[in-house]
């Protein structure tokens, strides 16, 4: 069994953090002591918080869905990334995501909603109830994670802002600024970094706008201060550091579309069946192995979203 129910008092807390993560959260809480600590599911924290700045978040509950799957290491999740703004090789992120100050920062909630809004973060963390979610994030190029995710279910936010009769999809855009992000000075896609979703996807209770990872508050190459995470999705359909979410009412043209429309389609729901023109999709690598093992229809997720999809060409729908 892959997808679990758990309730609290079935986690064992080795389950949640690996031991040598957990050694270390008594000098991170000593560090976060000086200047401030987050409130109970709140993001307080200092303006100008910076990449070494992670800090733990508190009052996080035990979400429904869960892997039971091995945990990736804390440092590989953290050193392993794409992240295009901080530079193309998987290991730019966590040089250079230092320079990114995620306090202040705001998310514009616009387009066909009654009650369009800009958030500060720690109110827009503040909507509902943390959740920790270890979910599956399967990345195109082949690889693979299991990540203990900290947020709640994007619907929290759609329903409090009202989405009008015209609101068919919704639209991520990431932060572009070129004197904290270096990667933006390459032509690679055009920027800022646009995601999105089919309004139904982004009510989806699996859809979760994030704020945290391993108990921790995001660490700047990883999203900070607040991304989505869509498990059934590849991963560049997680959008991260994100300022705006606007609900429109015809299909968003995506950054990885508009930049290679023949590999990237906009569902890129993970499908062994549905090769990259470049590479296969059958098999993946989880980091930390070595084997391959089989890639998983909707990332193994198929008994929770495969309604979302009925009579639809996946092949062509990719």
């Amino acid at each position: 069994m892959t997808i679990l129910i758990r309730h609290p008092s079935d986690v064992a807390p080795s389950e949640i953090t690996p031991p040598g993560i957990f050694a270390q959260r008594r000098a991170l809480i000593k560090a976060a002591a000086g200047m401030g600590m987050l409130g109970a599911v709140g993001l307080s924290v200092p303006a100008g918080r910076a990449l070494a700045d992670t800090v733990r978040l508190f009052g996080v509950k035990k979400g429904a869905y869960s892997t039971d799957e091995k945990q990736t290491p804390y440092d590989v999740v953290t050193s392993y990334n794409n992240f295009y703004e901080f530079g193309t090789d998987k290991s730019d992120p966590a040089e250079n995501a230092g320079r990114l100050k995620v306090a202040p920062w705001s998310v514009a909630v616009e387009g066909e909603v009654k009650k369009a809004k800009t958030f500060d973060i720690d109110e827009l963390s503040k909507l509902a109830g943390l959740e920790e979610r270890v979910y599956r994030l399967r990345c195109v190029e082949g690889w693979s994670m299991v990540v203990p995710w900290a947020g709640f279910s994007l619907s929290e936010l759609i329903k409090r802002v009202e989405p009008t009769g015209n609101a068919k999809y919704v639209e991520f855009v990431t932060l572009a600024d070129p004197r904290q992000m270096p990667g933006l000075r390459s032509p690679v896609l055009d920027w800022p970094y646009v995601e999105g979703l089919r309004l139904d996807e982004a009510m989806h209770p699996l859809t979760l706008l994030t704020f945290g990872v391993y108990g921790q508050t995001l660490p700047n190459q990883n999203g900070a201060p607040v991304r989505v995470v869509i498990p059934w999705k590849y991963g560049f359909k997680s959008g991260k550091s994100l300022v705006k979410i606007r609900f429109v009412e015809k299909q968003p043209t995506t950054a990885w579309m508009q930049a290679g429309p023949s590999e990237y389609g906009f569902y890129s729901n993970v499908n062994p069946d549905v090769d990259h023109p470049r590479w296969s999709q059958a098999t993946e690598r989880r980091l930390g192995e070595f084997t391959k093992r089989k890639t998983l229809m909707f990332n193994g997720y198929g008994e929770q979203v495969a309604s979302l999809y009925a009579g639809m060409d996946l092949k062509k729908n990719f």
